[in-house]
């Protein structure tokens, strides 16, 4: 239901302790997807087939656990709402699991490999405990469209601010650490993160508020529920957007490192520079958000984006890698554009969630987050085994001097080519199938408030 305190305008403060949830997310969930592939390759010494299946059945795996879970915190009672206690409870358990992962035993090469699958797994499962909490906040913690989209834009900034400074600082403070032992420096790199991350858990559950109460209590089984949510075609589409989306930003951010190192030639230091200039394009992507859907519908706003990012994907392949200014200017904008779209899609959840109550009388905020983690886990599955299967495929030999004509050719691919493929399936999901725009949106709104104040 959309009470009268759940349409107001949150506090600036508010907003900002929403977004903290992110930026610990973010300063955790970073190192994974943009140096986990490189991490196991260049430094644990395994191979980048074996990554590539590790990364796989972990996703997979762990993916089907998340509409469960999400299920079952729809039905949790508290003094302090449905979800931000599970936030507050997994924090612990999450980051010292993130502290595990990047530590380096001393093992032969197969117990290597289930020492690494058995971290990824574990960590990957406590990831979606405190995430999934955390985007249902998103979707109860205001009835507003517009206010949702503002929150969802702080929350954006706020990741990418937490990306931009682990991007910028991971790699040279591995060196600080590690003293030369890039194993070592890691760990610490990763310890130090993880209690930034659980300071930043607890700033945003005690500064938030769970305001949108469901209009009919839950009392079906989790498996009945999960039924239910799937009757909500929008929000299967939007957990496909979520998958289609995020695809080309985890091929592109998983190999940027290789793309710097073998095709561009940089140093440490430049690479950083490089990585870290495209997430602070990314910030200003979300800043100016709001500037295209004051005046436009925010779907027609997504759409035309990712038609952009067709483009611009596909230009990188006639840019010379040897002109640093011109592809770093290009590297940019691209991440300018990319993350204008990031609020939106975020916002969607929540709209899917309004419309289920429209269109099915009950509200699940939890299942709405967890189907869209659901498909974003696939997404991070998917294009962490085809990162690892292309430069397989390709013939990448890790740590070399010189990769081979065939080898560039596919870090070619895995930049440009397969991004742009997923950017175009993205704009014809939504150019299609999606239909909570910004007039269908203003129709759930006015009705959800109307039957509230009618059964007064």
């Amino acid at each position: 239901m959309i009470p009268n305190k759940a349409v107001e305008k949150l506090s600036v403060f508010e907003k900002i302790g929403f977004s903290s949830g992110d930026a610990a997310c973010n300063l955790l969930f970073n190192p994974i997807t943009m140096f986990l592939a490189f991490f196991y390759t260049d430094i644990y010494g395994i191979n980048a087939g074996v990554v590539a299946t590790i990364f796989l059945l972990v996703r997979f795996v762990d993916a089907f656990f998340d509409p469960f879970y999400g299920a079952m915190i729809d039905k949790t009672k508290s003094r302090w709402g449905r979800y931000r206690p599970w936030m507050l409870w997994c924090a612990v358990p999450f980051t010292i699991s993130c502290m595990m992962m990047f530590y380096t035993p001393d093992l032969g090469p197969t117990a290597k490999i289930i020492y690494a699958f058995g971290t990824y797994l574990l960590l990957s499962l406590l990831y979606s405990a405190v995430n999934i909490p955390f985007c249902s906040l998103g979707c109860v913690i205001t009835g507003n469209a517009k206010e949702r989209v503002s929150c969802q834009q702080y929350r954006c900034i706020a990741g990418a601010v937490a990306g931009l400074f682990c991007t910028f600082t991971l790699l040279p403070l591995v060196q600080y650490f590690g003293g030369g032992n890039r194993q070592t420096g890691f760990f610490w790199v990763v310890t130090l993160y993880s209690i930034i991350a659980l300071v930043l858990f607890v700033f945003c559950f005690r500064t938030t508020t769970e305001r949108v109460e469901p209009q009919n209590e839950n009392n079906d089984g989790i498996l009945k529920n999960i039924k239910k949510a799937l009757k909500n075609d929008q929000l299967i589409i939007c957990a496909l957007g979520m998958f289609l989306d995020c695809f080309p930003s985890f091929v592109r951010g998983a190999v940027a490192i290789y793309f710097a190192k073998y095709i561009m030639h940089l140093n440490d230091w430049m690479s950083t520079l490089f990585m870290s200039l495209g997430i602070f394009a990314g910030i200003i992507g979300c800043m100016i958000t709001p500037l295209f859907t004051r005046y436009f519908c925010k779907v027609a706003v997504y759409k035309y984006v990712k038609l952009c990012l067709v483009v611009l994907s596909l230009a990188f392949y006639l840019i010379d890698p040897g002109n640093l200014v011109l592809i770093f200017s290009f590297y940019f904008v691209l991440s300018v554009v990319h993350l204008t779209s990031a609020p939106i899609l975020w916002s969607f959840v929540g709209d899917a969630d309004d419309y289920g109550e429209w269109r099915l009388k009950q509200r699940m905020a939890g299942l709405c987050a967890s189907t869209n983690l659901f498909t974003l886990k696939v997404s991070l599955a998917v294009s962490g085994a085809i990162v690892g299967g292309i430069l397989s495929l390709y013939g990448y030999v890790p740590d070399a001097v010189q990769q081979s004509e065939r080898a560039i050719s596919g870090i070619y691919l895995l930049m440009a080519g397969i991004p742009a493929i997923g950017y175009a399936a993205s704009w014809i999901l939504f150019q299609v199938f999606y239909k909570l725009d910004k007039k269908m949106m203003g129709r759930i709104e006015h009705e959800l408030f109307s039957a509230k104040e009618g059964a007064k």
